[in-house]
């Protein structure tokens, strides 16, 4: 069963612009930005090394990792350098203007 929590408006997903937004249940800020008008929630720590993603440099869907220049596809998690790493992403619902997401069960698989 998911835990569902309110992360922010959906006018505060702004497209290309990363996002951090504190959520009760998750250690690190849930990262949150729009990508073809979709918005798109993930965590904002690297699988890597837990370096914050949200000084990374974002080019179309892939961020790149301030820390060790790891690339991560924000749209599938996956991690373009080491195919064991993934990038945690959450499930949205939009709730009228809100952002919630699924906290338990990653969007990846």
């Amino acid at each position: 069963m998911a835990l569902r929590v309110r992360v922010c408006r959906a006018d505060e997903a702004i497209e290309g612009v990363l996002r951090g937004f504190p959520v009760p249940g998750a250690d690190w800020p849930v990262m949150i930005t729009r990508l073809g008008g979709a918005i798109v929630a993930t965590s904002s720590v690297c699988p890597h090394e837990d370096v914050s993603l949200l000084d990374g440099e974002l080019d179309g869907a892939v961020v790149t990792c301030p820390g060790h220049a790891y690339e991560l596809d924000l749209v599938t998690g996956r991690c373009l350098h080491d195919a064991l790493l993934r990038l945690r992403r959450y499930p949205i619902t939009l709730v009228g203007d809100d952002v919630w997401i699924d906290l338990i069960g990653d969007a990846a698989g």
